[in-house]
């Protein structure tokens, strides 16, 4: 919060996050006593206000080791999210849009012992408000338009009941839309704990 502050947003409204072993279960866990251990994913989601604008971004760490479901999970969601890189232009629907992360997402499925249900949408709209329309989703035929400001937000289940989201911020652009956000790293991230 503070490094956001100091580079020049104007409010840091929430910060939330989740861990445990090999994923987590909930986005926005309450806090606990508990300590991190190797082997957990730790993901955090936070959003920032400049002139009245949200920005809303996340990013998924393993603690000192991953395993193979969490890499997989993981890189699926890099994946999908590259594919909506690919899609997000002008002219291209919301549905669209969320097809493309879906198609990824969906033909990994068989590796990630898959046992949760569907999530519903793969990013929104950014703007004045931290969660605005479109939505990328099966259901939204919006047309998506230059300057737009939009997040991709592909998410999956795996395991006995773990997720992971991955997020990035953009703005559609004739040719390759531009990121808001650094984009992650094709692997999972891996950090010690002391």
């Amino acid at each position: 919060r503070m490094e956001c502050l100091a580079q020049g947003a104007d409010d840091v409204p929430y910060l939330a996050g989740g861990a445990d072993q090999g994923g987590y279960r909930d986005i926005i866990s309450p806090p606990s006593q508990r300590l991190l251990e190797s082997g957990d994913i730790l993901m955090f989601d936070t959003g920032a206000t400049f002139d009245g604008y949200y920005c809303d971004f996340d990013r998924n760490f393993a603690i000192e080791q991953a395993d193979d479901h969490s890499r997989r999970a993981y890189d699926t969601l890099w994946r999908a999210t590259e594919a909506g890189l690919s899609a997000a232009r002008p002219g291209t629907t919301c549905r669209e849009l969320f097809q493309a992360m879906q198609n990824v997402i969906s033909e990994s499925e068989p590796y990630l012992d898959d046992k949760g249900g569907e999530v519903g949408r793969y990013g929104h709209g950014l703007g004045m408000q931290l969660t605005e329309q479109p939505s990328h989703a099966a259901f939204d035929e919006t047309v998506l338009e230059e300057n737009m400001v939009i997040t991709l937000e592909p998410s999956l289940s795996y395991g006995d009941g773990l997720i992971m989201v991955h997020e990035e911020n953009l703005v559609v652009q004739n040719g390759a839309p531009r990121l808001l956000s650094v984009r992650a790293t094709p692997e999972l991230p891996i950090v010690g704990i002391s």
